[in-house]
């Protein structure tokens, strides 16, 4: 991921760790207050998220440790960072991606996890030459047009 990302990463486990415990925390004596814990389906729900939560900053904590930087590419190969147009030789049709890392993935405008199959075998590409992508409904070839 860039060095923007892990303190995008940061910044959100930081928020969970702080406003996000405390939100929960006030769920769940809220919840404690309306009666008998057995039978109080607020209170376990608030502890339910709790769990969650927890969860999820472990995850975060997980990711932002084992996190490895990398410096966005901007050469004439296909790479991490890199905005790419590619021509299906199928159908002749052009699309433009960005290859970003699963966290920024977003497929619908453009923005390929660095580790999907199409980036996959775009990787290490220069314009003119094609990646073979294996799709469920069979071989797909994509001629890379331009890298920038």
């Amino acid at each position: 991921m860039t060095a923007q990302e892990l303190e995008a990463l940061r910044a959100e486990l930081e928020d969970l760790e702080g406003r996000g415990r405390v939100e929960i925390a006030e769920q769940i004596k809220t919840a404690r207050g309306w009666g008998d814990l057995k039978e109080n389906a607020e209170y376990h729900a608030a502890k339910e998220a709790q769990a969650h939560l927890e969860t999820k900053i472990l995850k975060l904590r997980d990711r932002v440790l084992t996190a490895k930087v990398v410096e966005v590419s901007s050469g004439d190969v296909v790479d991490y960072g890199s905005k790419v147009e590619v021509e299906d030789e199928q159908t002749g049709t052009r699309h433009t991606y960005t290859l970003v890392s699963s966290r920024e993935s977003v497929p619908s405008e453009g923005k390929l996890s660095i580790e999907s199959p199409v980036a996959t075998a775009l990787r290490g590409l220069r314009a003119g030459e094609v990646a073979v992508v294996s799709t469920p409904r069979g071989e797909r070839r994509f001629k890379v047009t331009s890298v920038g």
